[in-house]
């Protein structure tokens, strides 16, 4: 029977199931579809009655997903939402017309997850792709835009066979899963390209493009580069890196449109500039206060950071960043960019991963960064408003993990 203290438990079962890549970082990764293959076979495979857009990449597919979602929305139709992780709670993950999961489905759901055969020994993220499909399924969705996990080629939401697949870009990240290289991090993502379905390119990077490209000829699939369209859309999303991001869902939208979706120019401009609105969507250049202005954002890899950092570089004031780092990010880079003259107050994020600043801070001290490492993000918080002058800014940000601890205390006071 479902009660919020009996949710609560199973859903603690649910982060249980190992292995947890969310908590567990690098050790967790197991890829392949073999799985997940067998769990949507148990409960009689409800992606396949789906009309889904997949979207990957490896900066911008969440934002990417979120705008997808918000215009599909406008048009009027109802649209599911499937990305990772979340950044408060878990239902944040499985949304319809941006109103998260139902928290009895889930508990309901769990039920029967724990009655699967043994053999199929299922990782948290495929119990929750699973359940993402069900929920849509369940609920007769017209339209599920769903976000590759981690990777593309052997994650789980690859069973998909999707109406358009998008690719954001390929830049190094999780080097020690996906590759060394961007080519072999390419690959990988290319991975989600499939026989005669379109694929939207949002890559800048020439070889990058000519692996998808390559890719697109085996597929017999419509190859078209995002990053060629001209854009005279808007946001609300204010981050300067959203500017590529609209130009894949530019691309979506006009495959949409060949495929005889109706969606209005109307939506089209009222999708993107009521995304937060519309899918709840939070984390990536979001104010949360005007005074002093204080700034969140999820970037958590070199690729990503180099752009926030940027934009940061145009207020002509001084800055103060929070920053917490999960063990399995190269640092060494991140470190060489930190915008100068500024006050910088690290922080472990608060989970297992969650990377401990004393283990770099030879590395802070040797590019001569103005520091303060502190046991807790609320007492960095705290330092950081009383030290702060008028005009001056604050970013938080380092990781998903950080930014979603954030929300959460400020929702809880």
């Amino acid at each position: 029977m479902f009660t919020e203290e009996q949710y609560q438990k199973d859903l603690n079962w649910l982060f249980a199931q190992l292995p947890n890549y969310q908590l567990q970082g690098q050790n967790a990764y197991k890829p392949g579809l073999e799985n997940i293959k067998k769990l949507c076979d148990f409960f009689g495979n409800p992606q396949e009655s789906l009309k889904m857009i997949h979207i990957g990449g490896t900066n911008g597919k969440g934002s990417t997903s979120n705008m997808m979602a918000s215009v599909l929305q406008e048009a009027g139709f109802k649209t599911g939402l499937y990305t990772s992780p979340h950044l408060v709670d878990f239902t944040e993950r499985i949304k319809i017309n941006g109103e998260n999961c139902d928290k009895e489905f889930v508990f309901n759901f769990i039920q029967k997850l724990k009655k699967i055969p043994s053999e199929i020994q299922p990782s948290f993220f495929e119990f929750t792709t699973i359940m993402a499909f069900e929920y849509f399924k369940e609920n007769k969705v017209d339209f599920a835009v769903i976000e590759v996990g981690l990777g593309g080629r052997l994650d789980s939401t690859n069973i998909i066979k999707p109406l358009i697949t998008a690719i954001t870009n390929v830049d190094k990240d999780h080097q020690n899963l996906l590759g060394n290289t961007v080519s072999e991090i390419a690959f990988e993502k290319a991975g989600i390209i499939k026989e005669n379905i379109p694929i939207i390119s949002g890559t800048e990077n020439p070889e990058v493009l000519e692996i998808f490209k390559k890719k697109a000829i085996e597929k017999s699939a419509e190859f078209i580069d995002a990053t060629k369209l001209t854009n005279a859309y808007k946001s609300d999303l204010k981050g300067n890196y959203q500017e590529k991001n609209i130009k894949v869902v530019l691309g979506i939208v006009q495959n949409l449109r060949k495929l005889n979706v109706q969606i209005p120019e109307e939506a089209l401009q009222n999708g993107l500039l009521n995304v937060q609105k519309n899918t709840g969507f939070l984390g990536r250049w979001t104010i949360f206060s005007e005074n002093p202005k204080t700034i969140l954002d999820t970037a958590h890899n070199l690729a990503g950071l180099e752009m926030v950092f940027q934009q940061l570089e145009g207020f002509k004031t001084k800055k103060h960043l929070i920053l917490g780092f999960v063990k399995d990010k190269a640092l060494d880079d991140i470190l060489k960019i930190l915008p100068k003259n500024s006050d910088y107050y690290f922080i472990k994020p608060n989970l297992e991963r969650g990377r401990n600043p004393k283990e770099y801070e030879a590395d802070l001290k040797k590019y001569e960064i103005n520091y303060k490492i502190f046991q807790s993000l609320s007492e960095a918080y705290l330092f950081a408003l009383q030290n702060i002058k008028k005009d001056e800014i604050l970013y938080i940000g380092g990781s998903n993990f950080v930014v979603g601890e954030f929300l959460e205390n400020s929702l809880q006071n």
